[in-house]
């Protein structure tokens, strides 16, 4: 960037609570290194749409992510998808505010957006732009991958890091220093433990 700053591209589904913590993970990491972070749409209801196998209620909330994901491709399209990620996640995952047309039209209203947005929630014609997101984001990193997907310019994009708790301050920092590190080493493609693990 003109400014010396990195763009750090950012893949979120507002549904997706790994994304959110990881989208607050990059909010300090904006803090103490000197990066921007750019917010992009994915859909986890599109990478899952057909899949077999899935547990009942993930499914339900994939069935509800298409109202939020659609909105979010309006505001994407306005170049205003930052704050209403923001906004809406922020309801979704701290407050529990549900999916529906009321936490819709609030986060619009907080992000300073139109709330009659909200009514895009219903549109299927969106979903081929979804689909063209989910094109792009997949590839760049394949099939295997969910939100978070992070790319810096020349290094390849990778899914993750998932993290329990948002690191903040020098943290916050240190992990993505490592994550810059393990994206830029040849031939890397893995590292994972169970979430269980990292909790004790």
């Amino acid at each position: 960037m003109a400014d010396g700053r990195t763009t750090v591209d950012l893949w979120v589904d507002p549904i997706c609570p790994w994304a959110w913590r990881a989208a607050r993970w990059l909010l300090e990491v904006e803090r103490v290194r000197g990066v921007t972070v750019r917010f992009r749409l994915m859909s986890l209801s599109v990478l899952n749409q057909g899949r077999e196998n899935l547990d009942m209620r993930y499914r339900l909330l994939l069935n509800r992510g298409w109202g939020p994901a659609r909105v979010c491709a309006v505001a994407e399209a306005k170049d205003a998808l930052r704050p209403l990620y923001l906004a809406m996640a922020g309801r979704i995952h701290e407050n529990r505010a549900g999916l529906g047309d009321p936490m819709l039209r609030a986060a619009l209203t907080a992000a300073d957006l139109p709330a009659d947005w909200a009514a895009s929630a219903t549109d299927d014609t969106l979903d081929e732009v979804l689909r063209a997101a989910h094109d792009q984001v997949t590839a760049l990193v394949g099939d295997e991958l969910g939100t978070p997907v992070i790319h810096v310019a020349g290094l390849p994009a990778f899914f993750g890091p998932v993290v329990v708790e948002a690191p903040t301050g020098d943290a916050a920092g240190r992990l993505w220093d490592g994550a810059l590190l393990v994206a830029g080493t040849p031939g890397f493609f893995e590292i994972k433990r169970s979430r269980e693990a990292g909790t004790r």
